[in-house]
């Protein structure tokens, strides 16, 4: 009798928990203007990046399987990648040390200086690239298409890696995709605290 009152008490919307501290907004996986190159200049809620420089995400990929895409508004020089912390945000372009994994705006993935890939597709202004990471490889789509050149021996914690200059603008989407991700990955997710 007891746990049919209980039910009908928790179905009508009671509230037993009194102490429940709702949260207002979740927080969102954006640039992180804490960890940005002097001259870059991050607009649009943390979605836009223009000016010299790079940035990293304010999340690490922590999933098993995460995407995130740009769109390029304007061309110049740019790339979009992988990084560490331990990356430049002032020396660009990224891909040039031990730290930084990056496709650039000519289609060529570069780690240690080292060209390791490159795009058989020309890559333009209004161009989305989509990046995959599962903690094994790294892949790169053009709009919504594989482009096949996978980056592996990628290790420590990564973020998400972005730099323009020479009037380069890039518009980076962590949700409301322009594409549908490959099966299995979904949005960066920021890892919570419980305590």
């Amino acid at each position: 009798m007891a746990a049919s009152f209980c039910c009908l008490r928790c179905w009508n919307g009671t509230n037993f928990n009194t102490n429940h501290v709702r949260l207002k907004e979740l927080p969102a996986v954006m640039l992180d203007t804490t960890y940005m190159g002097n001259d870059v200049v991050i607009v649009k809620n943390g979605r836009r990046i223009c000016g010299t420089g790079a940035a990293l995400s304010n999340a690490p990929i922590a999933q098993d399987k995460a995407y995130f895409e740009i769109k390029v508004q304007s061309t110049g020089k740019w790339g979009v990648g992988l990084a560490t912390r331990k990356c430049s945000v002032n020396k660009i372009p990224l891909g040039e040390d031990t730290e930084s994994w990056v496709l650039r705006q000519d289609g060529k993935i570069f780690y240690k200086n080292e060209e390791i890939g490159k795009l058989s597709e020309v890559l333009q202004e209004g161009d989305v690239v989509g990046v995959t990471y599962d903690h094994i490889e790294l892949n790169f789509f053009l709009n919504g298409r594989p482009v096949n050149c996978p980056v592996r021996g990628i290790k420590g914690t990564i973020f998400p890696a972005f730099y323009v200059d020479d009037g380069a603008v890039l518009d980076v989407h962590f949700t409301n995709f322009y594409h549908t991700p490959p099966d299995g990955f979904d949005s960066i997710l920021i890892e919570q605290s419980l305590l």
